[in-house]
Protein backbone atom coordinates (compact mmCIF):
# COMPACT_ATOMS: atom_id res chain seq x y z
CA UNK A 1 0.00 0.00 0.00
CA UNK A 2 1.30 3.44 -0.97
CA UNK A 3 1.33 6.10 1.72
CA UNK A 4 0.62 9.02 -0.63
CA UNK A 5 -0.73 8.58 -4.17
CA UNK A 6 -1.00 11.74 -6.27
CA UNK A 7 -3.05 11.87 -9.47
CA UNK A 8 -1.71 14.61 -11.73
CA UNK A 9 1.73 16.20 -12.15
CA UNK A 10 0.93 19.83 -12.94
CA UNK A 11 1.08 22.91 -10.68
CA UNK A 12 -1.11 21.18 -8.08
CA UNK A 13 0.41 17.70 -7.82
CA UNK A 14 4.11 18.25 -8.51
CA UNK A 15 4.89 20.52 -5.50
CA UNK A 16 3.22 18.04 -3.16
CA UNK A 17 5.11 15.08 -4.59
CA UNK A 18 8.39 16.99 -4.38
CA UNK A 19 8.13 17.82 -0.68
CA UNK A 20 6.72 14.44 0.30
CA UNK A 21 9.69 12.77 -1.39
CA UNK A 22 12.09 15.27 0.15
CA UNK A 23 10.77 14.37 3.60
CA UNK A 24 11.17 10.67 2.96
CA UNK A 25 7.49 9.74 2.53
CA UNK A 26 6.37 6.83 0.36
CA UNK A 27 4.90 8.74 -2.56
CA UNK A 28 3.93 8.08 -6.18
CA UNK A 29 2.61 10.46 -8.85
CA UNK A 30 0.38 9.04 -11.59
CA UNK A 31 0.11 10.98 -14.87
CA UNK A 32 -2.11 10.16 -17.85
CA UNK A 33 0.29 11.72 -20.36
CA UNK A 34 3.77 10.89 -21.54
CA UNK A 35 6.97 11.67 -19.66
CA UNK A 36 8.73 13.89 -22.18
CA UNK A 37 11.79 16.07 -21.64
CA UNK A 38 13.47 19.03 -23.32
CA UNK A 39 15.14 16.56 -25.66
CA UNK A 40 11.97 14.69 -26.62
CA UNK A 41 9.28 17.40 -26.84
CA UNK A 42 7.64 17.49 -30.30
CA UNK A 43 9.50 19.71 -32.75
CA UNK A 44 6.49 20.89 -34.77
CA UNK A 45 3.22 22.60 -33.92
CA UNK A 46 1.11 19.80 -35.42
CA UNK A 47 2.85 17.11 -33.39
CA UNK A 48 2.64 19.21 -30.22
CA UNK A 49 -1.13 19.49 -30.51
CA UNK A 50 -1.51 15.76 -31.03
CA UNK A 51 0.92 14.65 -28.33
CA UNK A 52 0.55 17.16 -25.52
CA UNK A 53 -3.19 17.80 -25.24
CA UNK A 54 -6.37 15.97 -24.39
CA UNK A 55 -8.70 15.64 -27.35
CA UNK A 56 -5.80 15.69 -29.80
CA UNK A 57 -5.30 19.39 -29.20
CA UNK A 58 -8.69 20.86 -28.40
CA UNK A 59 -11.93 20.17 -26.52
CA UNK A 60 -15.24 22.02 -26.78
CA UNK A 61 -18.17 23.02 -24.64
CA UNK A 62 -21.61 21.52 -25.19
CA UNK A 63 -22.48 23.90 -28.02
CA UNK A 64 -19.02 23.65 -29.65
CA UNK A 65 -18.72 27.45 -29.51
CA UNK A 66 -16.00 27.57 -26.88
CA UNK A 67 -12.73 25.63 -27.07
CA UNK A 68 -10.66 24.45 -24.12
CA UNK A 69 -6.95 23.65 -24.06
CA UNK A 70 -5.89 21.03 -21.50
CA UNK A 71 -2.44 19.47 -21.40
CA UNK A 72 -1.87 15.73 -21.14
CA UNK A 73 1.82 15.30 -20.30
CA UNK A 74 4.09 15.05 -17.28
CA UNK A 75 4.15 18.60 -15.95
CA UNK A 76 0.54 19.24 -16.96
CA UNK A 77 -0.46 22.64 -18.27
CA UNK A 78 2.81 24.15 -17.01
CA UNK A 79 4.43 22.52 -20.06
CA UNK A 80 2.32 24.43 -22.59
CA UNK A 81 1.48 27.72 -20.88
CA UNK A 82 3.65 30.84 -20.74
CA UNK A 83 4.46 30.44 -17.03
CA UNK A 84 3.21 33.95 -16.24
CA UNK A 85 3.24 34.13 -12.47
CA UNK A 86 1.13 36.78 -10.73
CA UNK A 87 -0.04 36.83 -7.14
CA UNK A 88 -3.72 37.42 -6.49
CA UNK A 89 -4.75 40.92 -5.42
CA UNK A 90 -7.20 41.90 -2.69
CA UNK A 91 -10.08 41.87 -5.15
CA UNK A 92 -9.55 38.21 -6.00
CA UNK A 93 -8.98 37.10 -2.40
CA UNK A 94 -11.95 39.05 -1.03
CA UNK A 95 -14.29 37.55 -3.62
CA UNK A 96 -12.99 34.06 -2.92
CA UNK A 97 -13.49 34.51 0.81
CA UNK A 98 -17.00 35.89 0.30
CA UNK A 99 -18.05 32.91 -1.85
CA UNK A 100 -16.32 30.20 0.17
CA UNK A 101 -16.16 31.35 3.77
CA UNK A 102 -12.50 30.23 3.91
CA UNK A 103 -10.66 32.50 6.35
CA UNK A 104 -7.13 32.14 4.96
CA UNK A 105 -8.16 33.44 1.53
CA UNK A 106 -6.39 36.76 2.01
CA UNK A 107 -3.14 38.31 0.85
CA UNK A 108 -1.46 38.37 4.26
CA UNK A 109 -1.91 34.67 5.02
CA UNK A 110 -1.12 33.46 1.49
CA UNK A 111 2.07 35.52 1.02
CA UNK A 112 4.38 32.99 2.76
CA UNK A 113 3.20 30.25 0.39
CA UNK A 114 3.93 32.34 -2.69
CA UNK A 115 7.37 32.94 -1.23
CA UNK A 116 7.83 29.21 -0.70
CA UNK A 117 7.14 28.60 -4.40
CA UNK A 118 9.72 31.24 -5.30
CA UNK A 119 12.40 29.24 -3.48
CA UNK A 120 12.35 26.67 -6.29
CA UNK A 121 11.34 28.79 -9.28
CA UNK A 122 13.36 31.46 -11.08
CA UNK A 123 11.27 34.55 -11.76
CA UNK A 124 12.12 37.13 -14.39
CA UNK A 125 10.50 40.49 -15.14
CA UNK A 126 10.88 41.68 -18.72
CA UNK A 127 12.67 44.88 -19.76
CA UNK A 128 11.87 47.52 -22.41
CA UNK A 129 14.53 46.30 -24.84
CA UNK A 130 13.04 42.77 -24.77
CA UNK A 131 9.75 43.74 -26.39
CA UNK A 132 9.15 42.26 -29.81
CA UNK A 133 7.24 44.05 -32.57
CA UNK A 134 3.87 43.00 -31.20
CA UNK A 135 4.68 44.26 -27.70
CA UNK A 136 6.03 47.57 -28.96
CA UNK A 137 2.81 48.30 -30.84
CA UNK A 138 0.76 47.36 -27.79
CA UNK A 139 2.71 49.33 -25.18
CA UNK A 140 3.36 52.43 -27.27
CA UNK A 141 -0.27 52.67 -28.34
CA UNK A 142 -1.51 52.11 -24.77
CA UNK A 143 0.74 54.98 -23.67
CA UNK A 144 -0.72 57.19 -26.39
CA UNK A 145 -4.29 56.36 -25.30
CA UNK A 146 -3.64 56.49 -21.56
CA UNK A 147 -4.25 52.80 -20.85
CA UNK A 148 -2.25 51.25 -18.03
CA UNK A 149 0.05 48.29 -18.70
CA UNK A 150 2.97 46.49 -17.09
CA UNK A 151 5.95 44.31 -17.94
CA UNK A 152 5.17 40.71 -17.09
CA UNK A 153 6.89 38.42 -14.63
CA UNK A 154 7.56 34.95 -15.95
CA UNK A 155 9.14 31.78 -14.60
CA UNK A 156 12.25 31.46 -16.77
CA UNK A 157 16.03 31.44 -16.91
CA UNK A 158 18.54 31.33 -19.76
CA UNK A 159 16.05 31.49 -22.63
CA UNK A 160 18.88 32.01 -25.11
CA UNK A 161 17.11 34.86 -26.85
CA UNK A 162 20.53 36.23 -27.86
CA UNK A 163 21.13 33.03 -29.83
CA UNK A 164 17.93 33.53 -31.79
CA UNK A 165 15.52 31.36 -29.81
CA UNK A 166 11.87 32.31 -30.24
CA UNK A 167 9.67 31.65 -27.22
CA UNK A 168 6.56 30.86 -29.24
CA UNK A 169 8.04 27.36 -29.40
CA UNK A 170 7.51 27.15 -25.63
CA UNK A 171 3.84 26.46 -26.33
CA UNK A 172 4.93 22.97 -27.34
CA UNK A 173 7.27 22.41 -24.41
CA UNK A 174 10.46 24.34 -23.65
CA UNK A 175 13.43 22.63 -25.32
CA UNK A 176 15.93 24.38 -23.02
CA UNK A 177 14.34 23.74 -19.60
CA UNK A 178 14.34 27.52 -19.29
CA UNK A 179 10.62 27.82 -18.68
CA UNK A 180 10.01 26.99 -15.04
CA UNK A 181 7.43 24.29 -15.59
CA UNK A 182 6.80 21.77 -12.84
CA UNK A 183 8.80 19.33 -14.96
CA UNK A 184 11.89 21.57 -15.00
CA UNK A 185 11.59 22.39 -11.29
CA UNK A 186 9.74 20.12 -8.87
CA UNK A 187 9.70 16.89 -10.90
CA UNK A 188 13.23 16.66 -12.29
CA UNK A 189 14.75 17.94 -9.07
CA UNK A 190 12.55 15.62 -7.04
CA UNK A 191 13.57 12.59 -9.10
CA UNK A 192 17.26 13.46 -9.03
CA UNK A 193 17.64 14.59 -5.43
CA UNK A 194 15.00 12.67 -3.50
CA UNK A 195 13.94 9.70 -5.59
CA UNK A 196 10.51 11.05 -6.43
CA UNK A 197 8.55 8.33 -8.24
CA UNK A 198 6.30 9.15 -11.18
CA UNK A 199 4.42 6.76 -13.45
CA UNK A 200 3.38 8.19 -16.81
CA UNK A 201 0.86 6.92 -19.37
CA UNK A 202 -1.44 5.93 -16.52
CA UNK A 203 -5.06 7.03 -16.76
CA UNK A 204 -7.06 6.69 -13.54
CA UNK A 205 -10.59 5.50 -14.31
CA UNK A 206 -12.19 5.13 -10.89
CA UNK A 207 -11.55 5.29 -7.17
CA UNK A 208 -13.24 3.46 -4.28
CA UNK A 209 -12.95 4.73 -0.74
CA UNK A 210 -12.50 1.94 1.81
CA UNK A 211 -12.33 3.88 5.05
CA UNK A 212 -8.64 3.79 6.00
CA UNK A 213 -7.48 3.65 2.37
CA UNK A 214 -8.60 4.21 -1.22
CA UNK A 215 -8.45 1.76 -4.11
CA UNK A 216 -7.47 3.31 -7.43
CA UNK A 217 -8.25 1.63 -10.76
CA UNK A 218 -6.14 2.71 -13.71
CA UNK A 219 -5.23 1.84 -17.29
CA UNK A 220 -1.49 1.84 -17.83
CA UNK A 221 -0.03 1.22 -21.29
CA UNK A 222 -3.03 -0.86 -22.28
CA UNK A 223 -3.16 -2.89 -19.08
CA UNK A 224 -5.40 -2.59 -16.02
CA UNK A 225 -3.61 -1.72 -12.80
CA UNK A 226 -4.84 -1.35 -9.22
CA UNK A 227 -3.25 0.81 -6.53
CA UNK A 228 -4.05 1.10 -2.83
CA UNK A 229 -3.30 4.36 -1.06
CA UNK A 230 -3.51 5.44 2.56
CA UNK A 231 -3.81 9.02 1.36
CA UNK A 232 -5.04 10.07 -2.08
CA UNK A 233 -4.36 13.53 -3.52
CA UNK A 234 -6.37 14.52 -6.60
CA UNK A 235 -4.58 17.02 -8.81
CA UNK A 236 -5.88 16.33 -12.30
CA UNK A 237 -7.29 19.81 -12.85
CA UNK A 238 -10.87 21.05 -13.09
CA UNK A 239 -11.85 18.57 -15.80
CA UNK A 240 -9.78 15.60 -14.64
CA UNK A 241 -10.59 15.68 -10.92
CA UNK A 242 -14.27 16.43 -11.46
CA UNK A 243 -14.61 13.69 -14.08
CA UNK A 244 -12.93 11.13 -11.83
CA UNK A 245 -15.17 11.88 -8.86
CA UNK A 246 -18.23 11.72 -11.14
CA UNK A 247 -17.22 8.33 -12.52
CA UNK A 248 -16.51 7.11 -9.00
CA UNK A 249 -20.04 7.84 -7.78
CA UNK A 250 -19.40 10.95 -5.69
CA UNK A 251 -22.08 13.10 -7.32
CA UNK A 252 -24.68 11.64 -4.94
CA UNK A 253 -22.54 12.71 -2.00
CA UNK A 254 -21.71 16.19 -3.27
CA UNK A 255 -24.51 18.18 -4.94
CA UNK A 256 -21.96 20.86 -5.89
CA UNK A 257 -19.73 18.46 -7.82
CA UNK A 258 -19.16 19.83 -11.31
CA UNK A 259 -20.70 23.23 -10.56
CA UNK A 260 -19.24 26.75 -10.46
CA UNK A 261 -16.95 26.20 -13.45
CA UNK A 262 -15.19 29.23 -14.97
CA UNK A 263 -12.40 29.61 -17.53
CA UNK A 264 -11.48 33.26 -18.24
CA UNK A 265 -12.91 33.20 -21.83
CA UNK A 266 -10.47 34.82 -24.24
CA UNK A 267 -11.18 36.56 -27.54
CA UNK A 268 -8.40 37.32 -30.02
CA UNK A 269 -8.15 40.16 -32.54
CA UNK A 270 -5.54 40.67 -35.25
CA UNK A 271 -4.44 43.94 -36.81
CA UNK A 272 -2.90 44.00 -40.29
CA UNK A 273 0.02 46.47 -40.27
CA UNK A 274 1.84 48.18 -43.13
CA UNK A 275 5.25 46.83 -42.09
CA UNK A 276 6.18 43.34 -40.86
CA UNK A 277 5.52 42.91 -37.15
CA UNK A 278 7.03 39.43 -36.74
CA UNK A 279 4.91 38.83 -33.65
CA UNK A 280 6.06 35.19 -33.60
CA UNK A 281 9.69 36.21 -33.06
CA UNK A 282 11.49 36.91 -29.78
CA UNK A 283 9.85 36.72 -26.39
CA UNK A 284 6.27 35.56 -26.85
CA UNK A 285 4.63 37.89 -24.34
CA UNK A 286 6.37 40.62 -22.36
CA UNK A 287 3.53 42.99 -21.47
CA UNK A 288 -0.18 43.05 -20.62
CA UNK A 289 -2.73 45.57 -19.43
CA UNK A 290 -2.52 46.76 -15.85
CA UNK A 291 -5.36 49.21 -15.59
CA UNK A 292 -7.59 49.71 -12.56
CA UNK A 293 -10.47 50.73 -14.82
CA UNK A 294 -10.21 47.52 -16.83
CA UNK A 295 -9.95 45.46 -13.63
CA UNK A 296 -13.10 47.10 -12.26
CA UNK A 297 -14.92 46.31 -15.51
CA UNK A 298 -13.92 42.64 -15.32
CA UNK A 299 -11.44 42.24 -18.17
CA UNK A 300 -7.76 42.49 -19.03
CA UNK A 301 -5.80 42.66 -22.28
CA UNK A 302 -3.13 40.12 -23.20
CA UNK A 303 -0.46 40.91 -25.79
CA UNK A 304 -0.16 37.49 -27.45
CA UNK A 305 0.20 35.72 -30.77
CA UNK A 306 -0.23 32.17 -32.05
CA UNK A 307 1.80 29.78 -34.24
CA UNK A 308 0.72 29.43 -37.89
CA UNK A 309 -1.62 26.43 -37.57
CA UNK A 310 -3.41 27.93 -34.58
CA UNK A 311 -3.69 31.30 -36.29
CA UNK A 312 -5.11 29.62 -39.39
CA UNK A 313 -7.80 28.01 -37.24
CA UNK A 314 -8.65 31.31 -35.54
CA UNK A 315 -9.51 33.08 -38.79
CA UNK A 316 -13.06 32.70 -40.01
CA UNK A 317 -12.12 32.82 -43.69
CA UNK A 318 -12.17 29.98 -46.18
CA UNK A 319 -10.71 29.23 -49.60
CA UNK A 320 -8.65 31.93 -51.26
CA UNK A 321 -9.53 34.52 -48.63
CA UNK A 322 -8.02 32.28 -45.97
CA UNK A 323 -4.95 31.59 -48.08
CA UNK A 324 -4.40 35.30 -48.72
CA UNK A 325 -4.82 36.11 -45.04
CA UNK A 326 -2.20 33.56 -44.01
CA UNK A 327 0.28 34.94 -46.56
CA UNK A 328 0.24 38.10 -44.43
CA UNK A 329 1.11 36.22 -41.22
CA UNK A 330 4.27 38.30 -40.51
CA UNK A 331 2.29 41.55 -40.84
CA UNK A 332 -0.27 40.88 -38.12
CA UNK A 333 -0.09 42.08 -34.58
CA UNK A 334 -2.44 40.51 -32.10
CA UNK A 335 -4.01 40.97 -28.69
CA UNK A 336 -6.85 39.41 -26.79
CA UNK A 337 -9.35 40.31 -24.12
CA UNK A 338 -9.67 37.85 -21.25
CA UNK A 339 -12.75 38.30 -19.11
CA UNK A 340 -13.40 37.49 -15.51
CA UNK A 341 -16.41 35.29 -16.17
CA UNK A 342 -19.27 34.32 -13.90
CA UNK A 343 -18.83 30.83 -12.48
CA UNK A 344 -22.10 29.40 -13.80
CA UNK A 345 -20.53 26.66 -15.93
CA UNK A 346 -20.99 23.00 -15.10
CA UNK A 347 -18.85 19.93 -15.79
CA UNK A 348 -20.85 16.72 -16.20
CA UNK A 349 -20.30 13.09 -17.18
CA UNK A 350 -22.95 11.26 -19.18
CA UNK A 351 -24.12 7.72 -18.40
CA UNK A 352 -21.83 6.56 -21.20
CA UNK A 353 -18.88 8.18 -19.47
CA UNK A 354 -18.48 11.17 -21.79
CA UNK A 355 -17.25 14.45 -20.36
CA UNK A 356 -19.64 17.33 -21.15
CA UNK A 357 -18.97 20.98 -20.34
CA UNK A 358 -21.93 23.35 -20.19
CA UNK A 359 -20.34 26.81 -20.34
CA UNK A 360 -22.47 29.55 -21.87
CA UNK A 361 -21.58 33.22 -21.74
CA UNK A 362 -23.81 35.20 -19.41
CA UNK A 363 -25.07 38.69 -20.15
CA UNK A 364 -22.37 40.04 -17.84
CA UNK A 365 -19.71 38.00 -19.65
CA UNK A 366 -20.84 39.38 -23.00
CA UNK A 367 -20.80 42.94 -21.69
CA UNK A 368 -17.25 42.51 -20.39
CA UNK A 369 -16.17 40.95 -23.67
CA UNK A 370 -17.67 43.79 -25.69
CA UNK A 371 -16.04 46.46 -23.53
CA UNK A 372 -12.66 44.76 -23.89
CA UNK A 373 -13.01 44.30 -27.65
CA UNK A 374 -13.92 47.95 -28.01
CA UNK A 375 -10.68 48.92 -26.28
CA UNK A 376 -8.73 46.54 -28.53
CA UNK A 377 -10.33 48.03 -31.64
CA UNK A 378 -9.29 51.45 -30.39
CA UNK A 379 -5.70 50.29 -29.85
CA UNK A 380 -5.47 48.57 -33.24
CA UNK A 381 -7.03 51.51 -35.10
CA UNK A 382 -4.75 54.00 -33.36
CA UNK A 383 -1.72 51.81 -34.12
CA UNK A 384 -2.46 52.20 -37.84
CA UNK A 385 -3.86 48.77 -38.61
CA UNK A 386 -5.24 48.62 -42.17
CA UNK A 387 -7.64 45.85 -41.24
CA UNK A 388 -8.92 44.36 -37.99
CA UNK A 389 -9.87 40.70 -37.83
CA UNK A 390 -11.77 39.58 -34.74
CA UNK A 391 -11.63 35.81 -34.43
CA UNK A 392 -15.10 34.23 -34.46
CA UNK A 393 -13.85 31.61 -32.01
CA UNK A 394 -13.02 31.93 -28.34
CA UNK A 395 -11.42 29.64 -25.84
CA UNK A 396 -10.74 28.92 -22.17
CA UNK A 397 -7.17 28.34 -21.03
CA UNK A 398 -7.70 28.62 -17.28
CA UNK A 399 -10.03 25.81 -16.25
CA UNK A 400 -11.30 26.41 -12.72
CA UNK A 401 -13.97 25.04 -10.40
CA UNK A 402 -16.02 21.86 -10.38
CA UNK A 403 -14.83 20.81 -6.91
CA UNK A 404 -14.91 24.19 -5.21
CA UNK A 405 -13.61 24.74 -1.70
CA UNK A 406 -15.90 26.10 0.99
CA UNK A 407 -17.32 25.72 4.47
CA UNK A 408 -20.86 24.89 3.32
CA UNK A 409 -21.07 21.21 2.30
CA UNK A 410 -24.15 21.88 0.17
CA UNK A 411 -22.34 24.46 -1.96
CA UNK A 412 -18.82 22.99 -2.01
CA UNK A 413 -16.95 19.72 -2.43
CA UNK A 414 -13.68 20.42 -0.63
CA UNK A 415 -13.25 21.66 2.92
CA UNK A 416 -10.74 24.39 3.93
CA UNK A 417 -8.28 21.63 4.92
CA UNK A 418 -8.23 20.42 1.27
CA UNK A 419 -10.08 17.21 2.16
CA UNK A 420 -13.30 16.11 0.50
CA UNK A 421 -16.06 16.91 2.97
CA UNK A 422 -16.41 13.91 5.26
CA UNK A 423 -13.26 12.10 4.08
CA UNK A 424 -10.07 12.11 6.14
CA UNK A 425 -7.71 10.77 3.51
CA UNK A 426 -8.80 12.16 0.12
CA UNK A 427 -7.45 15.60 -0.75
CA UNK A 428 -7.85 17.92 -3.74
CA UNK A 429 -5.04 20.24 -4.81
CA UNK A 430 -5.67 21.86 -8.18
CA UNK A 431 -7.70 24.59 -9.87
CA UNK A 432 -10.94 22.64 -9.41
CA UNK A 433 -11.15 24.08 -5.87
CA UNK A 434 -11.28 27.71 -7.09
CA UNK A 435 -14.56 29.27 -5.83
CA UNK A 436 -14.78 31.76 -8.72
CA UNK A 437 -12.74 33.30 -11.53
CA UNK A 438 -9.99 35.55 -10.13
CA UNK A 439 -9.25 37.39 -13.37
CA UNK A 440 -5.54 36.64 -12.80
CA UNK A 441 -3.43 33.79 -14.18
CA UNK A 442 -4.01 30.87 -11.81
CA UNK A 443 -0.76 28.82 -11.89
CA UNK A 444 1.14 30.71 -9.18
CA UNK A 445 -1.80 30.44 -6.80
CA UNK A 446 -2.36 26.74 -7.54
CA UNK A 447 1.25 26.14 -6.50
CA UNK A 448 0.91 28.39 -3.44
CA UNK A 449 -2.17 26.49 -2.28
CA UNK A 450 -0.29 23.22 -2.78
CA UNK A 451 2.46 24.60 -0.57
CA UNK A 452 -0.15 25.26 2.10
CA UNK A 453 -1.32 21.66 1.83
CA UNK A 454 2.32 20.53 2.01
CA UNK A 455 2.61 22.27 5.36
CA UNK A 456 -0.35 20.19 6.53
CA UNK A 457 0.98 16.87 5.19
CA UNK A 458 4.64 17.15 6.17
Amino acid sequence: MIEYLIIGSGPGGAPIGYYLAKNGADCLILEAGEHLTKDTFPKTEAKSSAQLYWGGGIEFNKTAKMAFLRAKVVGGTSIVNQCLLDRFDDIAWNDWKADSGVDYFNKEEMTPYYEKVEELIDLYTFKPEERNGNAKIFTETCDKLGYGWKYLTRGQNDCGREQGNDCIGCLGGCQRDSKQSTLATYIQKGIKDYGLKIQANTYVEKIEHKGDHTVVYAASNGKQEIFKAKNLILAGGAFGTTELLYKSGFKDKFPALGKYFSSHPQFMSFGLQEEPVLAHKGYFQTAASHDDNFRAQGFKLENVYAPPISTAMLFGFSGKDHQNAMKKYPYYNCMEVAIRDENIGEIKVTKKGKLVVDKPLTKQDEERRDKGLKVIDNILTTSGAKEIIASPFYFGLHLMGGCVMGVDEKKSVVAPDFKLHGYDNIYVADSSIFPNAPGINPSFTIMALSEKLNEQLN
